[in-house]
């Protein structure tokens, strides 16, 4: 079992004990992982009305600096763009115009718009998450992430939160850890 009191004064289960609390790319990539690597993620359910970081550490006396934003990134060069998702602490922001731009090989980069981001993922605006990305994207995690106990991260939905080692975040599918990336 993990430790998934970054969580605050919410109780956590199993994530895949609770499917209900996972948007449906996110349930499938963690029954696609090792079942020891799936059972380090817990999940809590929240009130949707809460699900921004600021918010839901508030009510819920999560601690700031362990929570993880996933944002999504259009890098575009010419007429093609390209996508990824970074994972980086709430208390940082990605250096979406440095390190991303370039990693994506993009002339131009900037937050996706909401309805792209939603479209492409499959998850909820305010959920959107690490786990269960699209194919092919790279998933840029900060080395602060990577070096955390444990962070609170999207489920895919408003509805709830996802616990886990930051060292898990760095092992999943299209991970790459890249070293200042929050700033």
């Amino acid at each position: 079992m993990t430790d998934w009191s970054v969580l605050g004064t919410l109780q956590a289960v199993p994530a895949l004990d609770r499917p209900d609390l996972l948007g449906d790319p996110v349930a499938h990539a963690l029954k696609a992982l090792d079942p020891a690597d799936a059972a380090l993620v817990g999940v809590a359910e929240i009130d949707p009305g809460l699900a921004d970081t600021a918010q839901f550490c508030a009510a819920y006396s999560s601690p700031l600096d362990r929570s993880a934003n996933c944002v999504v990134v259009a890098g575009r060069r010419g007429g093609d763009t390209r996508y990824a998702a970074c994972l980086v602490l709430a208390t940082t922001r990605a250096d979406v115009n440095g390190l991303v731009r370039k990693r994506l090989d993009a002339r131009k980069a900037s937050f996706a718009p909401m309805d792209d981001a939603v479209e492409h993922t499959g998850m909820e605006y305010g959920g959107i998450t690490a786990i269960g990305l699209p194919d092919g994207w790279p998933l840029l995690v900060d080395a602060a992430v990577a070096a955390a106990p444990a962070v609170v991260i999207g489920s895919g939905i408003r509805g709830s939160k996802l616990a886990l080692p930051g060292e898990l975040a760095a092992r999943l599918p299209g991970a790459e850890v890249v070293e200042g990336l929050g700033r």
